[in-house]
């Protein structure tokens, strides 16, 4: 019985989230001070870093080419084994050309592993218990990067161990649990046969461009945020440790009363609330010049992010069953066109102004607020926007 019970869908899609920050946990809460202390990065060279990670994000819309070759299931366990080892060798290519090869590497198995993940997610799961599984999710990845984040303070402040071996352990931990889950899932079926070509459908206009902004917007939180902590602050590794494992208790208790708000709720009072908030945490990052304000905007900015739920639960109610796998592809290649240019660009915005870059986001954040107000209270297919008529 608990074997049967073990070999669900909801199960594996658990795992699979908990697989992820293994590897990208620990890149992401190293990867400042690892580029600055042993790279001797600036401002420019983390902003191309991170230009270049989102390039793999840019092609996501690749996947749908794989799915001719392979099935889902195998993509994903494959792109799980990519992210695992890409982390697991960036500590032994510490040049600048060296982390800009392991970096696209470890990109390409995440993003494509978050592409799947979101597109099994969204075919697996029926829309009525689709928000309260995704908080699940989110909530076990936060759990495991809570781990990843305590034993990275106990690994580097106690232990005192190096970049190399941390990153080692990370990755092949993450190729660990693909290994079980090779093993002990079967092939799962989705509501139904997904379309394997590239689709891109008018009626989803709005939906795209709330993606297009949300992935504007995360990329200021994820690379300058964090930069502003090192750089002007001064935050050691185990100080940003101790930050992610604030956001890492939070984000499990509150992720999966995130699901259940949206189900309540509803998508379009949830953005809402999502948008208008990050308009006043961005424009606070501007000004802030306290190490412990920043660190609660930090904290709270992080806690904003989990409501992305509610567009992923606006996507299942409009989207005709079988272009999941296709629109998530699509949807990742639209997350990262400003993602691509948007780290440079505001990399050399920096040197003359880190204030401006918040400012930046601010104004993204509030594109997406005038935007969110075209939802319906109750989409579905034929009812997209306020300008549908079923």
């Amino acid at each position: 019985m608990f074997k049967e019970q073990f070999k669900r869908p909801e199960v594996m899609l658990y795992l699979f989230s908990a697989a992820v920050p293994l590897s990208f946990a620990t890149w992401q809460a190293l990867i400042n001070n690892f580029s600055i202390e042993q790279v001797g990065f600036t401002g420019i060279e983390i902003g191309t870093l991170q230009s270049l990670r989102e390039i793999p994000g840019f092609i996501a819309f690749g996947i749908i080419f794989l799915l001719l070759i392979m099935r889902e299931q195998t993509v994903a366990f494959l792109s799980l084994i990519v992210l695992g080892i890409g982390t697991a060798i960036t500590g032994y290519l510490p040049s600048v050309f060296g982390l800009y090869f392991t970096t696209v590497l470890m990109s390409m198995g995440f993003h494509y592993a978050e592409t799947v993940n979101q597109s099994l997610t969204l075919q697996l799961i029926s829309k009525e218990k689709l928000p309260l599984v995704m908080g699940k999710q989110i909530a076990v990845g936060s759990f495991t990067g809570l781990f990843v984040f305590a034993a990275l303070y106990l690994l580097m402040e106690i232990f005192q161990l190096d970049y190399r071996l941390i990153y080692l352990l990370g990755g092949l931990a993450t190729v660990a649990i693909t290994c079980v889950m090779i093993i002990n899932f079967p092939e799962f079926k989705g509501e139904a046969e997904q379309h394997k070509k590239l689709i891109l459908r008018k009626r989803y206009w709005l939906y795209y461009l709330l993606t297009f902004f949300a992935g504007a917007r995360r990329q200021i939180f994820v690379v300058f945020a964090g930069f502003l902590m090192v750089e002007k602050f001064g935050f050691s590794v185990g100080q940003m440790s101790l930050l992610f494992l604030i956001n890492g208790v939070l984000t499990i208790y509150l992720a999966p009363r995130i699901g259940r708000l949206v189900s309540y709720w509803g998508e379009k009072r949830t953005l809402t609330l999502e948008y208008g908030g990050l308009v006043v945490i961005f424009a606070a990052y501007a000004i802030v010049d306290n190490p412990i304000f920043a660190s609660g905007l930090y904290i709270i900015d992080h806690v904003f992010f989990a409501m992305a739920i509610a567009l992923k639960s606006y996507l299942k109610k409009i989207a005709d069953p079988a272009d999941m796998a296709s629109t998530a592809g699509v949807s990742f290649s639209i997350n990262h066109i400003a993602a691509v240019v948007l780290p440079f660009a505001l990399g050399l915005v920096w040197i003359a102004s880190p204030a401006w870059v918040f400012i930046v986001g601010a104004l993204l954040a509030g594109v997406s607020l005038l935007l969110s107000q075209l939802i319906p209270d109750d989409p579905e297919q034929g009812a997209e926007t306020v300008f549908s008529h079923v």
